[in-house]
């Protein structure tokens, strides 16, 4: 079972974790032992303590960086930059994989990358998230849209927003999302997401978003009546 195609067929995920490790070398006689000679020759990556990948000649499929980040720390979930570029907001990707956690913020560099982690407010972890499925019954939870917005104006505590006017400078200019995306977001759900937060400027966003999809929803009747 210590041969890496037995394991292959012992472990059929990418990202596993030291039980499932222990349980493909069950009929092993000394598992810990055999776990840093599959370590010394690459066949399996340590992510971090007790979290592995296989290595780059053992891997079937690419691994999922946001699995990953479930995994690493948690309760948590993918968001802010990296959600906002996956979700078409923002033009950058991210370096770094970005979480929202109930927990205190970490930071973890690790062989596959750097993993951040931002601390929210429990009451309003899980609105606005999303399950994103994946094939084999793998799945990772990712803020949608609206939550991703919210956990970056609220991670971004330099950040002084005391007006619409001022909240759709920032997003335009400094975070590069057009109208129009904004346009398109679901303002009731960002004000939900404020009050679970107690977050003004979330409050300040919520407003603002309503106000381009009213002016949307005005503009396209105008444009239809005219045809």
């Amino acid at each position: 079972m210590g041969n890496p195609e037995s394991l292959r067929k012992a472990i059929p995920w990418e990202e596993f974790d030291y039980q499932a490790l222990l349980g493909a070398l069950q009929n092993y006689a000394h598992p810990r032992d055999k776990i840093s000679d599959l370590l010394a020759k690459d066949i399996i990556i340590r992510v971090k303590k007790g979290l592995y990948i296989f290595g780059d000649s053992y891997r079937t499929k690419p691994y999922s960086k946001e699995i990953l980040a479930n995994l690493i720390y948690g309760p948590s979930c993918v968001s802010l930059e990296y959600a906002l570029h996956n979700h078409g907001l923002i033009p950058e990707c991210s370096v770094a994989l970005t979480s929202v956690t109930t927990k205190r913020p970490k930071k973890f560099q690790t062989p596959v990358g750097l993993f951040l982690y931002k601390n929210v407010p429990e009451a309003g972890f899980h609105i606005g998230l999303q399950r994103v499925e994946m094939e084999n019954g793998r799945a990772f939870l990712m803020a949608g849209p609206e939550k991703a917005l919210a956990d970056k104006f609220r991670s971004d505590r330099g950040l002084s927003i005391r007006s619409q006017k001022e909240c759709l400078d920032y997003l335009v200019n400094s975070l590069r999302i057009e109208e129009s995306d904004l346009a398109n977001l679901d303002a009731s759900l960002l004000k939900k997401i404020a009050d679970s937060y107690g977050s003004k400027k979330i409050h300040l966003l919520a407003g603002m978003v309503g106000r381009l999809r009213r002016l949307s929803d005005y503009t396209g009747r105008s444009e239809n009546s005219e045809a």
